[in-house]
């Protein structure tokens, strides 16, 4: 009877575990962006802005997915 006490308690906990990080998840997901895209990103951003040489915040890949474009933003411009 021992044994299966304590393989009850060890599930019961998972259980709490798994809700508690799910709700963590859920609040956490409505917050807004650290960064937003009217910011500067860098030293040289606003140079590059008023030049019309600035790369965009966001590519699509080759499967229509939205990813950041950060060869663009960090790497070197032409």
């Amino acid at each position: 009877m021992d044994r299966n006490r304590k393989a009850w308690v060890r599930g019961v906990t998972g259980l709490m575990a798994l809700a508690a990080s799910g709700a963590l998840g859920l609040l956490s997901g409505c917050t807004d962006p650290l960064l937003t895209s009217n910011e500067p990103r860098s030293q040289y951003d606003r140079y590059d802005a008023i030049r019309a040489q600035r790369s965009p915040s966001y590519l699509e890949d080759e499967y229509g997915r939205r990813r950041p474009d950060l060869y663009g933003r960090l790497g070197k411009k032409n």
